[in-house]
């Protein structure tokens, strides 16, 4: 906008002759300018100042939001990178929350099997044309990694027992190239190498022994499996065979809070369901819901079932109960869909 220039000094005198009123006329209009243009610069510096005052709240605003942000960020990835304290229950099968019920979920679960493929590999696979029969077997879907890395002899098995008299399967496997690994406590020599396969005296936990313990023991003999995968500097298993007589859910417990399942390809385990098994408490439904909410965290994890096998020669024992006339063990078979072998 222009000014006028109202740099002159006119003095203003009353009673004076008609220039000098023209004088003063335009004096006085020279003052009015002038003091809208003050105040017209005020009012400009102070909406300079205003907008520059916002301006800056609205930054610190956005800092803060960010500032926020990033803490928030930063705890939920401390979160999902912290070790799991608990596994996540499943809601109740019913509002009841009966223990026929829990059963009737959980036992409907782990005897239907999610197709996945057909082929499997089992001792007796050659006698029975429609699959094998046998509790133990290696799902052999060519779109799934065993096959080929079977084929490349980049297999290793891990089989985890006390005792076991069939190894059928891991001689099977041994033979068809696989690295494989029997954990067994009862063995009388640390380590041997017997059939193709090595024999270790050792047993998996679901924790580590007490350091005092082990210093007690020359030869400690109990491990996490996470720990012995570490021992043996093997980052993969691709076939992981465990009949743990009741201390199963302890230790698959381990498995999925420490993700040691995220190095597994296939996973055979036989559950034993006369008892609630060992440091496993609570009421029947209870312990059974528990059973389920440790299967449900295979099929979060990227496992799925690809077979199960009851032995009509086990008793019909469930949680020391005649329930749906379930039978006391079950041998499943699941393979980790997601599984990526490097």
């Amino acid at each position: 906008m222009p000014f006028t220039d109202c740099s002159t000094d006119v003095p203003t005198v009353l009673n004076t002759p008609k220039h000098d009123l023209v004088s003063e006329a335009k004096n006085n209009v020279c003052l009015a300018v002038e003091k809208l243009q003050i105040n017209f610069t005020a009012r400009t510096t102070y909406s300079l100042h205003s907008s520059q005052h916002t301006d800056t709240e609205r930054l610190e605003s956005t800092r803060s939001q960010i500032s926020r942000r990033i803490i928030h960020t930063n705890a939920a990835n401390e979160h999902l990178n912290s070790p799991r304290w608990h596994i996540d229950l499943e809601p109740w099968a019913s509002e009841s929350r009966s223990l026929e019920d829990e059963a009737r979920r959980f036992l409907d679960y782990i005897t239907t099997p999610q197709p996945i493929g057909t082929n499997s590999l089992n001792t007796n696979r050659d006698s029975d044309p429609e699959g094998p029969k046998g509790p133990w077997a290696v799902c052999m879907d060519p779109k799934y990694s065993l096959t080929h890395r079977i084929h490349s002899k980049n297999c290793r098995v891990y089989s985890l027992g006390l005792g076991m008299d069939d190894r059928s399967l891991e001689r099977s496997l041994a033979k068809s190239g696989c690295e494989v690994h029997c954990f067994d406590p009862s063995l009388k020599q640390p380590h041997l190498q017997q059939a193709e396969m090595w024999l270790h005296r050792l047993s998996v936990d679901w924790r580590d022994p007490n350091p005092a313990i082990v210093a007690q023991h020359q030869h400690a003999s109990t491990k996490k499996l996470a720990t012995i995968l570490n021992d043996f500097g093997h980052r993969q298993v691709d076939v992981l065979k465990a009949d743990m007589e009741s201390a199963e859910w302890k230790i698959l417990e381990n498995l999925i809070l420490e993700g040691v399942l995220d190095s597994v390809g296939q996973l055979l385990l036989e559950l034993h369901l006369h008892w609630a098994g060992f440091e496993v408490g609570g009421d029947d439904p209870s312990v059974v819901r528990y059973w389920f909410s440790l299967l449900k965290e295979l099929e979060h994890a990227n496992f799925r079932l690809f077979r199960f096998h009851s032995d009509p020669a086990k008793p019909r024992l469930f949680l020391h109960k005649n329930v749906l006339n379930a039978s006391s063990a079950y041998t499943l078979g699941w393979i980790n869909t997601q599984w990526r072998p490097k």
